[in-house]
């Protein structure tokens, strides 16, 4: 057996063992996570390997990002060492994650559509089975199920339709244009799948339900790293290899549209929210309209920028999540309004989480910058050749700033201000949840200084076959640069530094105020906005599902249930009647 093949097959059979041995299931979880991380390493370092038993096939694009689905369950696996401790079903839950990384293997490594359609089905199963882990998310993870399989029964048409045109299931074994009904049929099915899987809308509302009741490092793990890097995987491979998407069509146009309408909506979403995991998991969806509307350009630059921001949003997203994870671990809280003050108390998470805020922000040198840099690049190209660029431009510009804008209020509500009865105890987690994230951070100082060196040339650009040269952007001068201008300020900050400072309590009109009226939360930040004239509208009708696809489509059903059971009423009369009329029918059809 080759590396492929135990890659995918030692984390499904250990996840068993798992089930079966509760007691030591995070110790099993932490070695084999550890080893099939060592095992992606050699695979990504081997450039190409085949394994005939599973028709699987390994190249440095899809090896590595397996490589990243790797490191992130391991990541998770050892924060969980601690996160986890009590959860009541605990060895299920490392069977499930174990699993998972097995199925992704598959799916990363398929060679045939066939076999990707059979492990990206098994993903289904853990998804739904670690989104209601706790026992009080039944319903939220039957809303992810439906929506994320029945997004693999459009999968399904999307293959057959291929089967018939092509004759053939093997991924890129012919280019099919799409010029005729039938190729853009296809193309759409196996586009609602990668959608539903990374969360674009309107395919999206699965995240934020599964927010409220999954654990920290579920989110983290799934809708924020492995989910995202599998459905822009399937988006990037059949945009490229089986139904090349070309710059200015109208496909290219539909993704740009649908990829800008995820960036605004849903960073617009997390403006508002109160819930710390909930503006979290609606940023995990506005991110991956970024990914969507570089591919969508239909350039090199753009595609490359597309699949850079999907590492870079796994890392700083992963990283996010667990940083809530263990701030609701120190203070039992994720209502941002309780909570204040934990920058003191929670120094390495609160620095870990700055870096991370930075770069999914797009703040230089950080990585999210360079990977956004590189999307906006390809739009100003497009403005050769369409009128529509200023657009997309403008929408991604604006995500950003709004971006940046939750990520103050956020900041703010947590860690500054003055500490609140959630937080006046609280201690930093321990080593083995702040190491993950401090990794995690790492990566995003590493992969936006030496983007050009590291990840670009090693994990995108062989996916795109195109070499960008250097000059568009220097993140070693830039970052040089920076840190001058830093050292520059913080010496004229101390030349300017005056002597002590005395704090006085507030007074008005001799009366004294309390502490707490006059704390300002940061909760309420940017409730302005809610209130604008048409604004407050569509927020209404979002809060009210109006936009929820599986809302409408659960309340079409219910209606539709209503009205075949008001036909079907259990009477005589009624069914011989049925029976009269579709007689009548079937005369008219035979006569005609």
């Amino acid at each position: 057996m080759n590396l492929l093949n135990i890659a995918l097959i030692l984390p499904i059979i250990t996840a068993l063992i798992c089930f079966a041995f509760r007691n030591a299931a995070k110790w099993i979880a932490l070695i084999v996570s550890a080893i099939v991380l060592i095992f992606s390493v050699f695979i990504f370092l081997s450039g190409h390997m085949i394994s005939p038993w599973l028709m699987l096939y390994s190249a440095p694009f899809n090896s590595g990002i397996f490589m990243a689905a790797a490191f992130f369950t391991f990541i998770v696996v050892l924060f969980s060492q601690k996160s986890a401790e009590g959860m009541e079903r605990i060895g299920e839950y490392y069977g499930y994650l174990l699993i998972t990384i097995g199925a992704a293997a598959g799916v990363l490594f398929a060679t045939d559509f066939m076999t990707l359609l059979f492990f990206w089905g098994m993903l289904g199963i853990p998804l739904y089975l670690l989104v209601g882990i706790k026992g009080n998310g039944g319903a939220a993870a039957k809303k992810t199920l439906i929506m994320v399989g029945g997004s693999d029964a459009l999968m399904m048409i999307g293959i057959a339709l291929i089967w018939v045109i092509n004759g053939s299931l093997m991924i890129g074994a012919a280019r099919l244009p799409l010029n005729n009904s039938f190729t853009i049929i296809a193309y759409l099915s196996l586009l609602a799948g990668a959608f539903a899987k990374a969360g674009v809308m309107p395919l999206h509302s699965w995240i934020p339900d599964a927010s409220e009741v999954a654990p920290s490092e579920v989110m983290a793990f799934l809708p924020a790293s492995l989910d995202k890097l599998l459905g822009i995987y399937l988006l990037a491979r059949i945009s490229i290899d089986v139904f090349p998407v070309m710059p200015n069509s109208m496909i290219s146009i539909l993704l740009m549209a649908i990829g800008s309408i995820t960036i605004l909506a849903a960073v617009m979403g997390a403006l508002v929210q109160h819930d710390f995991k909930k503006l979290l998991s609606f940023h995990a969806i506005s991110q991956v309209g970024y990914m969507v509307l570089g591919i969508g350009t239909g350039l090199p630059i753009g595609i490359a920028g597309g699949l850079f921001h999907m590492f870079n949003n796994a890392v700083y997203k992963s990283c996010l999540f667990l940083c809530q994870g263990s701030v609701a671990q120190a203070t039992g809280e994720t209502k941002i309004e309780k909570l204040g003050g934990l920058a003191a108390a929670m120094p390495v998470t609160f620095y870990v989480f700055l870096i991370a805020a930075f770069s999914i922000s797009g703040i230089p040198p950080f990585n999210g910058f360079v990977s956004k840099w590189m999307i906006f690049q390809s739009l100003i190209e497009l403005s050769k050749t369409s009128p529509l660029w200023i657009i997309w431009l403008a929408a991604a510009m604006f995500g950003s700033a709004f971006t940046l804008a939750s990520f103050v209020k956020l900041i703010h509500s947590v860690f500054l201000g003055s500490p609140t009865v959630a937080t006046n105890k609280a201690r930093e987690v321990n080593w083995q949840m702040w190491l993950p994230t401090v990794l995690l951070a790492l990566l995003c100082v590493v992969f936006g200084v030496f983007a050009f060196s590291l990840p670009l040339k090693y994990l995108v650009f062989p996916a795109t076959g195109w070499i960008l040269m250097p000059g568009w952007w220097e993140p070693g001068l830039a970052t040089g640069l920076l840190l001058l201008g830093l050292a520059a300020g913080a010496l004229i900050y101390l030349a300017g530094r005056t002597g002590g400072v005395s704090v006085k309590p507030p007074y008005i009109g001799g009366e004294l105020i309390e502490e707490s009226a006059t704390r300002v939360t940061g909760a309420e930040f940017y409730n302005t906005i809610r209130e604008m004239p048409v604004i407050k509208h569509i927020y209404s009708a979002a809060e009210a599902r109006f936009f929820d696809i599986y809302e409408i489509l659960s309340g079409f059903s219910r209606g539709m249930s209503d009205i075949l059971s008001w036909f079907h009423n259990g009477l005589l009369h009624t069914y011989l009647a049925w029976m009269l009329l579709g007689g009548i029918v079937i005369i008219w059809v035979l006569i005609r």
